[in-house]
């Protein structure tokens, strides 16, 4: 293995093994171009939430079709992140990271420049399916650029960082553009962010592509796909619809009984889209089960507490994105120190169930929110205790769902950690948006609806949100404190399977 390893940084002038990435020259810009995609795609999540009510207004599509401008993005985006995956691990991780930031690019373009609703829904489809390509390829460039446990950990608590930052960035940065420039700009922002992109990748990637390329399993591809566009479409459709609608329980049922097929068929393909030694393992499968309910969970604080903010306490949006910020910081912080100093000492067996714990008491805290609140001194506290709480949460679990995993599966594992996050986010947002309403609606009846009393039912609406949101992170503390395997990593976890493949 070694004269195998030597031969192939001889053929590589960069350092590294195309199979696995070695350790590049220039791994840390490498890191800053990975970075700037990943806030990119995140951040697209929330930046067009706050552009909403004015393109809305310029583009004269109503109330009913406003929920398309992101669902588009989320149903291309959840159900092709697997397929996303594979095809980074079969073209080459540098050269679909590319495809997607320019595909991702255009679309913003379109977007930004767009004349009719359709044009603009477009915009968001096609925004959905090239970050589907991007996502999982950033995600398995880090996982192979950094293979020095020491750097991967410093690495993968940055990126973690900002993964789990996007949403609020993306508040601050919609309100700034939205109230100072206008909506448009919060598509033709991306532009800049692709560009810096593109040049960074295209100087310092490389190629990334294993020498033992395994075939495109069309069949699984196909059940993958569709089971999960049925699944986010149906969930979309529960904010809109009843639960007892077709269109609802209907496409949830189709998209279970698809999901199920393609785990089966993937027992039995030649070439799985998603090998099950990617999923059985203990900690990754931990990890992914953690991104699931945290992307649930945190909705809990994005959406309805930028409502809180909004609507209650008064805020404009960019004044509602800097109060996110202290969110932000204490994730930073989290990340980093977690996967640099606590996660090599500890493992997730302790660091994620504590982040779930944090989190947890955090939404437990919001529920006690009133029309008589501020933000000082009862919002503050449970955003920094939830910053913290996600900061563990996310670094820990993107780095042990990728640690160890064999070069040609680094693209389709990188994808089951975003479609994780992205799948539970969509749950999430139709669960608690349900809720939230229903509650509403139950405290409203037999009320004269005054000013006050609407405002208590909002307050209603937003404490029955956040009371589940800390049930998913219950469930994510009890699930990872049973599943993640006791004590730190060791080097065979992490770093066997790959020098297996170099």
């Amino acid at each position: 293995m070694a004269q195998s390893s030597e031969s192939t940084r001889k053929r590589d002038p960069s350092g590294a093994s195309p199979g696995a990435g070695g350790a590049h020259e220039h791994r840390w810009w490498i890191l800053a171009v990975i970075g700037i995609a990943q806030l990119m795609v995140v951040l697209d999540a929330t930046i067009v939430n706050i552009a909403l009510p004015s393109a809305q207004q310029d583009l004269g599509f109503s109330d009913g079709n406003r929920q398309w401008i992101v669902t588009a993005y989320a149903l291309a985006f959840g159900s092709l992140l697997l397929l996303g995956g594979r095809i980074a691990d079969l073209v080459g991780r540098k050269t679909v990271f590319v495809i997607g930031l320019i595909g991702f690019a255009g679309a913003s373009a379109i977007g930004g420049a767009a004349t009719s609703f359709e044009m603009l829904v477009i915009a968001r489809a096609l925004q959905g399916a090239f970050g589907a390509l991007l996502a999982p390829a950033a995600l398995s460039l880090l996982t192979t650029t950094f293979t020095d446990p020491r750097e991967r950990a410093k690495a993968f608590g940055i990126y973690g960082a900002i993964a789990g930052a996007g949403g609020a960035v993306g508040l601050l940065l919609g309100g700034v553009l939205t109230e100072y420039l206008d909506w448009r700009w919060c598509l033709y922002v991306n532009l800049i962010f692709a560009v810096v992109a593109i040049i960074g990748g295209v100087r310092l990637l490389h190629g990334g592509r294993p020498a033992q390329r395994p075939r495109l399993d069309v069949p699984g591809a196909v059940l993958a796909c569709t089971g999960l566009f049925c699944i986010v479409y149906g969930f979309s459709n529960a904010e809109t619809h009843a639960w007892s609608e077709f269109q609802t329980w209907g496409f949830l049922v189709a998209g279970a009984l698809l999901l199920i097929a393609f785990a089966w068929w993937q027992t039995r393909a030649e070439h799985p889209l998603l090998p099950l030694r990617v999923v059985l393992d203990r900690d990754r499968g931990a990890s992914f089960i953690a991104m699931f309910l945290s992307g649930a969970g945190m909705f809990g604080v994005f959406l309805f507490l930028t409502y809180y903010l909004q609507q209650i306490l008064g805020y404009t949006p960019v004044t509602t994105g800097v109060a996110f910020m202290p969110l932000v910081a204490c994730m930073v912080v989290a990340s980093v120190v977690a996967t640099n100093s606590l996660l090599p000492r500890f493992g997730g067996k302790v660091l994620v169930p504590i982040g779930m714990a944090l989190a947890c008491a955090s939404m437990l805290w919001l529920t006690r929110l009133d029309t008589d609140s501020n933000y000082a001194a009862h919002v503050l506290g449970p955003l920094m205790i939830a910053g913290l709480g996600m900061g563990f949460i996310f670094a820990c679990a993107m780095n042990l769902a990728t640690a160890g995993i064999a070069p040609q599966d680094a693209g389709v594992g990188s994808a089951m950690v975003n479609t994780s996050q992205q799948v539970g986010g969509s749950i999430g947002t139709a669960l608690l948006n349900t809720l939230a309403t229903t509650a509403a609606t139950n405290y409203l009846v037999g009320k004269q609806p005054s000013p006050q009393v609407q405002a208590q039912a909002a307050i209603e609406s937003y404490s029955t949100a956040y009371w589940w949101s800390a049930a998913f992170f219950a469930l994510g503390l009890v699930i990872t404190a049973l599943l993640y395997r006791a004590g730190p990593p060791t080097p065979h976890d992490s770093d066997a399977p790959a020098a297996a493949h170099m």
